[in-house]
């Protein structure tokens, strides 16, 4: 009897990469992947130890996993990921349901360590060796389907953003080989996949570190030859983001015009204590030249509501920047105090309440910017590609169009039920909802 192995992926598109990486060599290694915990003989949790709630879901994860042991077949429960790495010895030694602890960069050893804990052993194994991707034979079982994929092209970060711990969970910024990257993109393509999502802790970094200096454009220019039809980019740095790269964004369609650009504030005092760059006049005449470089660009940025010593002119600045900028799509969050982060030991630390009413707001405010822009979509032709059907309904399909980044962005709704994920088609679009679409098929238009 095969031994089951079930994994449960947390946190970001990141993080499922190095989930999808660990199947891989679980799968090389002979064993059998469920998708059930129920049925799982080892079940794997990849923590994501970013900010407090992703914490408490980690942590609430991992307990959930063990009652298998008791309500399953589940022999060993081995836990990876980011809250290993930073809280290893809390983890060890206060959740004994822990039968294995691994950090982020003990991905190829994972089938070695189910061997040895099938075998009675409790392993401890976070040697702070971060991964490689280079390997270009590195097995991966991708999960997100056949037709969209991630692609990470660097660990690690080197900025100290204050409010950031993954310098010190991930490392410092270091660049895959374009060659590997080019290889894997080939592999992919070759597997029938038609969009691929460029990640990493900052994209526009790419390369300065590799001894033959290499640029994201330099690569974006080598990505676009391989018949893929959609590439996107996402975790850009506003002040390295390149003109080369928006003039291939301009010029060539297979790089979609779609820029996730975190930006975490506007207010220029708020920012400096973040140790980031710009205020809001800078940002937003990256915006305008953005604009100005791709036309038709889709644009998606990230704020940070609530941080230390945030007054109610700065969180003001920041409003009056959302509606400025009228960036089709934003994620907003509420400062969470990350021990080891430099804010950590900030004064004027702002009350939940507080908090929770900016972050009430501006997501009120950047929703109806979002509908306005939505609304200008009614009655125009799309192309979409189809992710699947819907959960709410056999009788619908979703799907995104070049607009729409997977996961994080809204869907488009589809009547036809007899589309497959990857098909990419063209469709007029009926309903507007301030992040979702409804279109109607054109007939026969299905690539």
């Amino acid at each position: 009897m095969s031994i089951k192995v079930g994994l449960v992926s947390l946190g970001c598109a990141k993080n499922l990469v190095d989930s999808e990486i660990a199947l891989g060599y679980v799968v090389e290694h002979g064993y059998e992947i469920v998708t059930d915990p129920a049925q799982a003989d080892v079940i794997i949790v990849n923590t994501c130890g970013f900010i407090g709630p992703a914490k408490e879901e980690s942590i609430n994860t991992i307990l959930e996993m063990a009652e298998y042991k008791q309500t399953g077949r589940c022999r060993c429960l081995i836990v990876t990921g980011c809250l290993s790495a930073r809280y290893r010895h809390e983890l060890w030694q206060e959740m004994p349901e822990i039968d294995a602890l691994l950090g982020t960069g003990e991905m190829a050893a994972v089938p070695q360590v189910i061997d040895r804990v099938l075998h009675g052993e409790k392993i401890y194994l976070i040697n702070d060796q971060f991964f490689s991707y280079d390997n270009r034979d590195i097995p991966r079982l991708v999960s997100t389907g056949n037709h969209t994929a991630y692609l990470k092209i660097a660990e690690g970060c080197s900025h100290s953003c204050a409010f950031c711990i993954i310098p010190h969970i991930r490392g410092p910024y270091r660049s895959r080989k374009p060659e590997a990257i080019i290889a894997e993109a080939e592999k992919l393509a070759a597997a029938g996949v038609k969009e691929i999502n460029i990640i990493d802790q900052d994209t526009t970094q790419y390369g300065w570190d590799l001894d033959k200096k290499w640029s994201l454009a330099e690569l974006l220019a080598e990505l676009v030859k391989i018949e893929i039809p959609w590439i996107r980019v996402l975790y850009a740095y506003p002040t390295s983001l390149s003109d080369e790269v928006l003039d291939l964004m301009a010029t060539h369609d297979r790089l979609l015009s779609y820029i996730d650009l975190p930006l975490q504030h506007a207010a220029g005092s708020v920012l400096k204590r973040m140790k980031r760059p710009g205020n809001f006049e800078s940002q937003l005449a990256l915006i305008e030249k953005i604009r100005k470089r791709v036309p038709g660009v889709t644009l998606r940025s990230s704020f940070i509501v609530g941080f230390p010593g945030e007054t109610a002119s700065e969180f003001q600045e920041l409003l009056d920047f959302l509606q400025a900028a009228q960036l089709d799509r934003c994620g907003i969050f509420q400062y969470s105090a990350e021990e080891g982060t430099a804010a950590y030991s900030l004064e004027d630390h702002i009350p939940d309440a507080v908090k929770q009413e900016r972050y009430d707001m501006s997501m009120q405010l950047q929703q109806q910017i979002s509908l306005a822009k939505q609304k200008r979509l009614l009655g125009k032709k799309l192309e979409v590609l189809i992710d699947g059907p819907s959960v709410e309904s056999d009788l619908v399909v979703v799907g995104r169009h070049r607009g729409q980044a997977p996961e994080v962005d809204g869907l488009v709704y589809i009547g036809n039920p007899s589309l497959k994920a990857g098909d990419i088609v063209t469709v007029k679009i009926t309903q507007v909802h301030p992040y979702d679409l409804v279109g109607e098929l054109l007939e026969g238009d299905v690539n």
